[in-house]
């Protein structure tokens, strides 16, 4: 029997990522049993409050008393929002029991920005993890031990998951079932709650933002040029002359404040400006390729899918407002 705990920070939570995960792993052990099987895992839901009003106290949980649990095979931290920095402070009891749990021999899983709380533990340093994309940049920024790889869905690694953002966590769980039951069952569960089993990436869904609040004057012209001249071919040797500034210095500015190296800032610049033409459908992919100044179709398709997973024309015939169709 394999214990499960599902923790409730105190701060606002994805109530979603807490009963998703509740119930496909009691759906699970509910699978399991029926087939003839002893049951698998006990969940529970626990906290250092009696009760967590959630989004807005429109809904609430009961959590248990976590002060009570000795040791769980495997805690589970849901989804976040609000101030990281604040929830880390807020949270410091949550998270020194999270520690000494995975110092015990526990796993440990978070959702989307959970990864903000469990990397708090120090137990992610030199570890991949991943996020929400929305939440890659300051995450990077207040964890820079953590190795971050911000197109997966899920990382694995010496007992400690994580997953990307929304509602990825259905991935995890199935995961996590097919880890504690049996790929038959994890199968199963994603029949039942009808989740595509096989998704590995959220490259296709992250929107590129422009970062500005550096402070660097000098990047922040570097970069507005860029977003200006999309079109051209652009000599970074050139835009660092009439910067008045070295080449080499230049780039290690850039980086340092955008977290991209120029080239890589203006390759993303350019697939975001062709993902929004590819969105509304009204051109060629070749008009859209020379739109943000590419000449060569196999340098473009290789950019373009690098950043977002997909072809050009895969984004195209998925993300095209005019082949989106419902049911009426």
């Amino acid at each position: 029997m394999k214990h499960v705990t599902i923790v409730v920070p105190q701060c606002e939570v994805n109530m979603n990522s807490i009963g998703g995960a509740f119930e496909i792993l009691t759906g699970a052990d509910n699978c399991w049993r029926n087939a003839g099987n002893e049951s698998r895992v006990a969940v529970q839901i626990a906290g250092f409050t009696s009760e967590k009003g959630i989004h807005q106290g429109y809904f609430s949980v009961r959590p248990n008393d976590i002060r009570a649990i000795g040791q769980t095979d495997l805690v589970i931290v849901p989804s976040l929002f609000g101030n990281y920095k604040k929830i880390v402070a807020d949270n410091q009891e949550l998270i020194g029991w999270i520690d000494r749990q995975y110092k015990a021999g526990s796993e440990i899983a978070s959702m989307c920005t959970g990864a903000f709380l469990l990397a708090a533990t120090g137990l992610l340093d030199n570890k991949s993890s991943s996020t929400h994309w929305m939440s890659a940049s300051l995450f990077k920024q207040m964890y820079p031990a953590v190795k971050m790889v911000e197109d997966r869905i899920i990382t694995d690694e010496n007992g400690i998951y994580t997953n990307g953002g929304g509602y990825s966590f259905l991935n995890l769980m199935l995961y996590l079932v097919e880890k504690i039951f049996d790929r038959a069952t994890a199968i199963f569960c994603s029949k039942v709650f009808q989740i595509d089993i096989e998704r590995t990436s959220q490259s296709q869904f992250s929107i590129f933002h422009i970062q500005k609040g550096h402070g660097d004057e000098l990047i922040n012209r570097a970069q507005l040029y860029i977003e200006e001249n999309i079109e051209e071919k652009i000599s970074f040797e050139k835009l660092a002359y009439d910067l008045a500034i070295s080449r080499r210095n230049f780039d290690r500015r850039f980086v340092k404040a955008t977290g991209n190296t120029p080239v890589e800032y203006l390759q993303r610049v350019k697939v975001e400006a062709a993902k929004k033409e590819l969105e509304r459908g009204r051109k060629t992919v070749f008009e859209v390729m020379s739109d943000v100044g590419y000449a060569d179709d196999k340098a473009f398709r290789e950019v373009f899918k690098k950043i977002t997973g997909l072809s050009p024309l895969e984004y195209r015939n998925k993300y095209n407002k005019n082949s989106l169709k419902y049911p009426r």
